[in-house]
C-alpha cells in the first residue's frame, strides 16, 4: 500500500470529496487522487497549448515546427507495419 500523509482542505471541499466518494462508491482517497491526475493532465494541456500559442508568434520558429511536422507524417507512408 502507498504511504499516506494528511492535508488540508476547507470543508466545503471535505464535503464534496466526501459526496463523490459515496456517490462513486470509492474511497475518499482514490476520488481524490482521479481528481489531482485529471488536473495535472488539464494543466499540462494548457501549459503545452500557450506554448504553442507563443511558437505560433515566431513566425520563422512555427514555420520549422511545421517543416518538422511534414517530415514526421512522411513516416506514416513508409509501408512498414506497426511493432505490436
Amino acid at each position: 500500500m502507498a504511504e499516506t500523509t494528511t492535508v488540508r482542505v476547507t470543508q466545503e471541499t471535505r464535503d464534496a470529496l466526501q459526496r463523490l466518494a459515496r456517490e462513486s462508491n470509492e474511497p475518499m482517497q482514490a476520488v481524490l487522487s482521479k481528481a489531482v491526475e485529471e488536473y495535472k493532465r488539464r494543466w499540462v494541456l494548457e501549459q503545452t497549448n500557450r506554448a504553442y500559442a507563443a511558437l505560433r508568434g515566431k513566425p520563422e520558429q512555427w514555420a520549422e515546427e511545421e517543416e518538422e511536422r511534414r517530415a514526421w507524417e512522411q513516416t506514416l507512408a513508409d509501408g512498414l507495419q506497426d511493432d505490436k
